[in-house]
């Protein structure tokens, strides 16, 4: 099922994206923690895939194993270390293991600087080669905050509307902490006339010492009560992932009551997380 027809629909969507392995030792165990949260029966769930495309292999075989456990699958694809010709072998195989839905990236460079190829500087070059090869619906990544390498917010969404004059069909926001933010984002997109469906990401923080990483990658900005948490919680493990859980939580019913229809959950290959962020919206999303 395409990713569009999904969150388009009238009922509410909850996705969860998980990461493949980085070694084929670890294969097993990641492949049982996405089939424990593909028992809680998500809208859909994406895998990510690795810088430089390390982990591609496991991107398609994750996403395969959850497609043939009835859950749609939205493959992530990156292109800052593959050429035209590599790509192209990619969607080939993608599609001929029934994968139909590719989140369109430029990814982050690998560190092998000798790895980085020419062919793609942004994902919208990406996105237009994947449209003319035809067979899949294209997604894409946002920045509410602006990605951290624009100029500006207004050049972030030119960016934007080149990715969608491509053929990227919705979006899906890096993780933000205030609602209002996304808010404000989603006005900004309209004014621009950049009208395709923006999937929300929330990621439930259970561990404050990837906090800053976290901000790092995604531009997000912590606001003061949430660093209350953290400073009050932060030393306390199960206090933490109770509070992490609970603000999580508390965002996305305020998505769902603002009329927001799809949100997606950063749940980091842990059902137990998954299980709960679900079980606490389960009378919402029934």
């Amino acid at each position: 099922m395409k990713i569009t027809d999904i969150i388009n629909s009238e009922k509410l969507s909850l996705s969860f994206e998980v990461f493949p392995p980085k070694t084929s030792d670890a294969f097993e165990s990641v492949k049982e923690a996405t089939e424990r949260i593909a028992e809680l029966n998500p809208s859909y769930m994406s895998v990510t895939y690795g810088a430089g495309g390390g982990t591609s292999e496991y991107t398609l075989k994750i996403a395969e194993n959850l497609k043939n456990h009835g859950v749609p699958a939205l493959a992530h694809l990156s292109c800052m270390s593959s050429s035209k010709d590599e790509i192209h072998a990619k969607l080939a195989e993608l599609r001929e293991h029934g994968i139909e839905n590719i989140l369109a990236l430029r990814g982050d460079a690998p560190e092998d600087k000798t790895l980085v190829k020419t062919d793609y500087h942004y994902a919208s070059e990406l996105t237009a080669d994947i449209k003319a090869f035809g067979g899949f619906c294209i997604g894409g990544a946002c920045y509410p905050e602006s990605h951290p390498e624009s100029a500006s917010s207004i050049t972030d969404i030119d960016n934007l509307r080149r990715k969608v004059e491509a053929g990227c069909e919705f979006l899906t926001t890096q993780m933000f902490f205030d609602n209002n933010i996304y808010y404000n984002f989603l006005y900004r997109l309209n004014n621009a006339g950049v009208n395709v469906p923006v999937v929300a990401g929330i990621m439930p923080v259970t561990n404050p010492k990837s906090i800053k990483r976290i901000c790092r990658i995604s531009g997000s900005a912590l606001p003061q009560r949430f660093v209350r948490i953290v400073d009050r919680f932060g030393d306390d493990p199960e206090a933490m992932t109770q509070a992490g859980i609970a603000y999580a939580t508390e965002q996305i019913i305020d998505l769902f009551a603002n009329g927001v229809k799809a949100v997606h959950v950063y749940s980091m290959n842990k059902p137990e997380i998954a299980e709960r962020i679900k079980n606490n919206i389960s009378g919402i999303i029934k």
